[in-house]
């Protein structure tokens, strides 16, 4: 298993967790569109949080819940698990 999230994994978490369909390619080329325009908010991010700590094993980075894009989203739990 990787220890760094990729937009497709993030696509899948989103589907998983809070039920919504995104396009890991749109994702990745608009990396600051905001999870607003996707649909998704503060509990679908929490429940994506909660989803990686239980993967890996180890809590992410406290703020990750409050990130408004998927870039600064990956940004934060990448650093977090690459230091775990």
């Amino acid at each position: 298993m990787s220890s760094q999230l990729s937009y497709g994994e993030l696509a899948t978490l989103m589907k998983r967790c809070a039920g919504l369909t995104v396009d890991p390619d749109m994702m990745r080329t608009r990396p600051d569109s905001t999870f607003e325009e996707y649909g998704l908010d503060s509990l679908g991010l929490l429940a994506i949080v909660g989803e990686l700590e239980n993967r890996y094993g180890t809590p992410i980075e406290p703020g990750a819940e409050s990130c408004k894009t998927p870039g600064d989203f990956l940004d934060v739990i990448n650093t977090s698990l690459t230091g775990a």
